[in-house]
């Protein structure tokens, strides 16, 4: 149907929630709203789907959330019973109408006869991967927008090893999805289906059993408890979900001198202070950076609603606040780790870091120093849950530490998605660790620098939202594919990776050989001097991502390099 055609279909009906009702009305007055309300169905991945709350086939609500919920119903349908009586975790966040949608999939699950485990309220996404597993239950729901701006939610599913669904299940879900007439979905009375057992109320008793899961995290406690104890720490969740957790983790850690940011503390769907609650963004950690310099903190964290990305700004010798990128919190994490095991005599002969395809080198170059392998998996935590379950069956590798250059780190696999909770405490024990030694997160930072040279890396993102947006993003990827840069910055590219075909070309010699990777709609460029560039279609934003990654002797080195390569990619984007 056109658009206007599925606008008439809802404009119809006289059973529309209230706010979806005044929604309708406002966008009877603007074509070009209505348009992208309702030109196509929110789309679908093996991330879930997440969009801008309101009315339209193009957004989230409870016809949507419904309609996808239907999607994992009639999966586990064709399953059989003891898949169904397994059951699946729910939990949500701070954002508006997360926990009606929360309710609205436990009471379609129950209109299939399957067990429903929500969250009496708002728990991190971690969490949530860590239900799963902890209830062996066959799947997972999350309502969150993760990191994005207040009028989005979404809805993400998991599997029965607490990672995003796999694509084969999401394709499977996908296909239903679409023959499901949103409108015409069963849904049954959550208490009636509490009476039957069909929905089952949790909360303390999951905290206390992923709390103590998180004593495993810390490596040196007699560390924690001493250095631990006298740190300062600034610590805000951004009006999320990160605070219930992240306090008691710290203080059963030995860090017993935290600072929430109190304005930020409460869950708040409005997110009042910030304009993004993204730790990536450096906004978002003013509030937490003005309040370490007030008490002196060696460190100020941040995490997103759902708490699964963390940001961190640490103290500089002048008393001053840097913030550290991903890779070089996912650097400075993962040396420590590798160096304390090593002391305690723990480090493992086979052991693995998993990574994502455009995160950083520098985490390679550490592992490396110390014989242990650096595993590439495509962009997307799930794959860097395939890897530890593999690692789980073969024994090939022991799981050391995951990440992306997203914001997002894993330390032990009791869950199977990033983890912040796990990233704080951690990230707590490594300043503890340098301040033991009369300096300063930041000293740590330069020092792995000297020691490995000056990574430097960025990300640009160029959003293309609309109805064109997609054709504009499947354009770009087109022209790269149809004429390959040469160099990039003046910097001869010798090596192209199309992760849609799954081959490697070399450029000086023009053999093609085999990439050992699923597809994905990625390309990425070597460069004669070791650096690189990657550019891909985001997988849950109508966005465009190019990702640079340069080394140099000197920090000045790499970086003017990397704004030569930035260049040349505008202009290639611009032709």
């Amino acid at each position: 149907m056109s658009w206007k055609e599925n606008f008439e279909v809802w404009q119809a009906r006289t059973d529309l929630p209230e706010d979806l009702q005044v929604d309708m009305q406002q966008l009877a007055q603007d074509d070009n709203a209505a348009e992208d309300a309702f030109y196509q169905p929110l789309s679908f991945g093996t991330a879930g789907m997440r969009g801008i709350m309101g009315a339209g086939i193009n957004r989230m609500n409870i016809y949507t959330v419904r309609q996808a919920t239907e999607g994992l119903a009639r999966l586990m349908d064709g399953l059989g019973d003891d898949v169904k009586a397994r059951g699946v975790a729910i939990s949500y966040d701070s954002r508006h109408h997360s926990a009606e949608f929360a309710k609205e999939a436990a009471q379609v699950l129950g209109a299939h006869q399957i067990k429903a485990y929500l969250f009496e309220s708002l728990r991190p996404t971690p969490e949530l991967s860590y239900t799963v597993r902890h209830l062996d239950a066959y799947a997972g729901i999350m309502i969150t927008a993760s990191h994005n701006p207040k009028a989005y939610n979404g809805f993400k599913i998991y599997g029965e090893d607490g990672g995003q669904m796999p694509p084969k299940e999401s394709d499977i879900i996908t296909q239903s999805i679409r023959e499901a007439d949103m409108f015409e979905i069963p849904f049954a009375n959550a208490d009636s289906l509490k009476n039957d057992g069909l929905l089952e109320v949790i909360g303390a008793g999951i905290d206390h059993d992923y709390l103590e899961e998180m004593k495993a995290v810390t490596i040196n406690r007699e560390l924690t408890e001493t250095v631990g104890q006298d740190m300062k720490l600034v610590y805000t969740p951004l009006h999320g979900t990160g605070a219930q957790i992240a306090g008691p983790a710290l203080e059963n850690a030995g860090f017993k001198n935290v600072t929430m940011v109190p304005e930020q503390q409460a869950p708040d769907g409005d997110f009042p202070t910030v304009t993004l609650p993204n730790p990536e963004d450096h906004a978002a950690l003013a509030m937490g950076i003005e309040l370490a310099g007030k008490i002196g903190a060696d460190v100020a964290i941040a995490v997103d609603p759902d708490a699964d990305r963390m940001g961190v700004a640490v103290r500089q010798p002048d008393g001053s606040y840097t913030l550290l990128t991903g890779n070089q919190i996912a650097a400075v994490m993962l040396n420590y780790i590798l160096v304390a095991k090593a002391d305690a005599g723990t480090l493992p002969a086979n052991g693995a870091v998993v990574k994502s395809i455009v995160s950083s080198e520098f985490a390679t170059a550490i592992a490396k120093h110390f014989d242990m392998e650096t595993v590439n998996v495509l962009t997307g935590f799930k794959y860097i849950a395939e890897q530890i379950q593999l690692y789980q069956d073969t024994h090939v590798h022991e799981f050391l530490f995951g990440f992306e250059e997203s914001y997002g780190y894993l330390v032990k696999p009791f869950a199977r998605d990033k983890d912040s909770i796990q990233a704080t405490v951690l990230l707590a024990e490594v300043a503890a660790f340098y301040k033991s030694q009369g300096k300063t997160l930041y000293d740590g930072l330069q020092e792995l620098f000297a020691t490995y040279g000056y990574f430097v890396e960025d990300t640009q993102s160029m959003t293309f939202s609309g109805i064109d947006g997609a054709d504009k993003m499947v354009q770009i990827m087109a022209n790269f594919r149809n004429e390959t840069p040469k160099e990039f910055g003046g910097i001869a590219v010798t090596k192209t990776e199309d992760f849609s075909v799954r081959t490697v070309t070399d450029m000086q010699t023009g053999n093609v050989s085999d990439l050992d990777l699923p597809k994905a709609n990625v390309l990425k460029y070597w460069l004669e001097d070791g650096s690189w560039v990657a550019v891909r279609p985001s997988g849950t934003e109508p966005k465009m991502k190019f990702y640079v990654g340069t080394k140099g002797d000197t920090q000045a080195e790499a970086e003017t390099e990397l704004t030569a390569i930035q260049a040349t990619i505008q202009q290639l984007i611009a032709d």
